[in-house]
């Protein structure tokens, strides 16, 4: 592959797959390190891609391959069980929402499991297709609306906790950092 292409490669999708990563790390340095790690294997392998209309595809898919890797060599990730029923979980009130700020609904993001997690960073922060997110991670697209779903309602539920029980109280983030929660 020539320098400019690479080059041009990493210019036109590095911020979106860094914020994916951080997104299923939820740690800087991991997210850094998977991000790099995505374009040393794009740099060695690109050539094999047949259609280069795919390659955000591509890049995702492998991004998402090397954190689950990663998690594999780290540890086995707690398998859950889609299909066990959930409680029917309240709307969360327009007030609320119209009070949150987005730092908050990405503390709430990151708390959620990978497995949804993944899905939601896709659809709603990368502004995938549910068919580029089957592609992506691997699944049915029937699964990836079944997690988005799913996912929608744990994070709902997260932010209403957070609402509830720090009114007018410091959250910490990720980031180690602390924010005002308003609400």
């Amino acid at each position: 592959m020539a320098d400019a292409d690479f080059e041009s490669v990493v210019e036109r999708f590095y911020k979106s797959l860094y914020c994916f990563a951080l997104s299923l790390a939820r740690n800087e340095p991991e997210a850094w390190d998977l991000t790099q790690q995505t374009f040393t294997i794009w740099a060695r392998k690109s050539h094999q891609l047949r259609d280069p209309a795919k390659a955000k595809s591509w890049l995702f898919r492998t991004l998402h391959r090397e954190f689950l890797g990663n998690r594999r060599r780290g540890g086995r990730a707690e398998e859950l069980d889609l299909d066990a029923s959930h409680a029917e979980l309240p709307a969360i009130p327009s007030a609320v929402m119209a009070e949150m700020d987005g730092r908050t609904v990405l503390a709430a993001l990151h708390r959620l499991e990978e497995i949804f997690r993944a899905p939601l960073a896709l659809f709603y922060l990368e502004g995938h297709s549910y068919r580029e997110i089957a592609e992506i991670l691997e699944i049915p697209a029937g699964t990836v609306m079944s997690r988005l779903a799913r996912g929608k309602q744990a994070l709902r539920e997260h932010l209403l906790t957070a609402s509830a029980a720090t009114e007018g109280k410091t959250i910490p983030f990720p980031d180690g950092q602390g924010g005002p929660i308003h609400g």
